[in-house]
């Protein structure tokens, strides 16, 4: 099984003893960031399934660790990342070591086109299963979304609020860099709040530490890359917040799809500056359906920058102007000024409040 992140290695591995207890069936987990002399006395151990990121793989079978002669199927995981340019080249290395007669199998929340062209390199007269008719389906019923449109310098005031106001649990908190995701959880912290950071620039022991913490609720808040984006499964997340937001619809839906699991509800919020809502309405086409806009009274949007403060990632396209153009867009509006609402219920009734006609 080839996943793309060393965090997703690991949650497949746990939940593949769990599901062959009982068993002979043996797992390793094989990802870099850690040494490899216990993974290569695992590989050559009784292992019948191998989780693995696609660079550690092939560091072990050039050290002759591991043998693919009698391997009966592949299982590509997050198919639409581990076939996008970063991965496809080391991807590619790998089927050239693997027995032609093999079942493949490939699993995603989304498949773009694109990666649906490119996946005819690694399939044979494919099959394809779909769980819902649609790709807007494949954003969990559960999750309620909303956008908070804010100047670009004023989203980490923002989001202050929206921490402060309460109804907010485990919070899931999505930049586009691993600068941002540092600096975002730094100016967290003297507001009261401590934030975990996760990207790739953080070491093996601190990524799992970080994970542990925040699965454990002992850290409220973890800012993310996309690293966090792909099958990562932590209960109990119940805000998803795009602080940045993304680069295509398929990456929005694999960011909100942290939360809302397993038929649990959850709410994503989209800090969106007017260099993004040509993003936003990508999304809205995508999904079929308008996202509401939302505005706080007691929020000072129009204060200014701190001197020397530089202007956040822009989306490509300028303002209004997605990838493929076009019109979109959601009535919304202030909350009525009485007082800020307390709970997740409280919250939605004011927003569907402000979207009545009329109001």
């Amino acid at each position: 099984m080839l996943v793309p992140t060393r965090e997703l290695a690991l949650q497949v591995r746990t939940v593949a003893i769990d599901l062959s207890t009982g068993t002979s069936v043996g797992c390793a987990a094989v990802y870099g960031g850690v040494g490899m002399d216990d993974q290569t006395k695992a590989l050559r151990g009784a292992v019948d399934i191998v989780v693995a990121t696609p660079g550690r793989l092939l560091d072990h079978a050039r050290r002759g660790s591991t043998r693919f002669h009698h391997l009966e199927v592949l299982v590509l995981d997050e198919a639409d990342r581990m076939l996008d340019m970063g991965f496809l080249p080391d991807i590619r290395r790998v089927l050239a070591l693997l027995p032609r007669t093999r079942q493949t199998l490939l699993f995603s929340a989304t498949i773009p086109r694109e990666i649906a062209d490119l996946s005819r390199e690694v399939l044979r007269e494919p099959e394809r299963i779909r769980v819902g008719h649609a790709r807007r389906d494949s954003v969990p019923v559960g999750i309620t979304h909303a956008v908070f449109p804010v100047p670009a310098h004023r989203k980490t005031a923002l989001l202050t609020v929206l921490l402060r106001r309460g109804g907010m649990g485990s919070v899931l908190v999505f930049t586009r860099t691993k600068h941002r995701a540092d600096r975002l959880a730094r100016s967290l912290a003297p507001q009261g709040f401590e934030a975990g950071v996760l990207h790739g620039d953080r070491s093996q022991g601190q990524r799992e530490r970080t994970l542990a913490a925040f699965r454990a609720g002992r850290v409220k808040v973890l800012v993310a890359t996309d690293l966090a984006a792909r099958g990562l499964d932590v209960e109990g997340i119940s805000h998803v917040v795009n602080f940045d937001f993304p680069r295509t619809p398929e990456d929005y839906v694999h960011r909100v799809g942290r939360t809302a699991r397993a038929e649990a509800k959850g709410d994503a919020f989209a800090l969106v500056s007017p260099e993004e809502e040509g993003g936003v309405r990508e999304v809205e086409r995508e999904m079929g359906t308008s996202i509401p806009r939302v505005t706080l009274p007691e929020f000072d949007y129009a204060a200014p920058p701190p001197p020397g403060a530089k202007p956040g990632p822009a989306r490509p396209g300028g303002a209004g102007q997605g990838r493929r153009g076009g019109r979109g867009g959601a009535s919304g509006g202030a909350f009525p000024a009485t007082g800020a609402p307390r709970s997740r219920d409280e919250f939605w009734r004011r927003v569907r409040r402000r979207q009545r006609p009329g109001k």
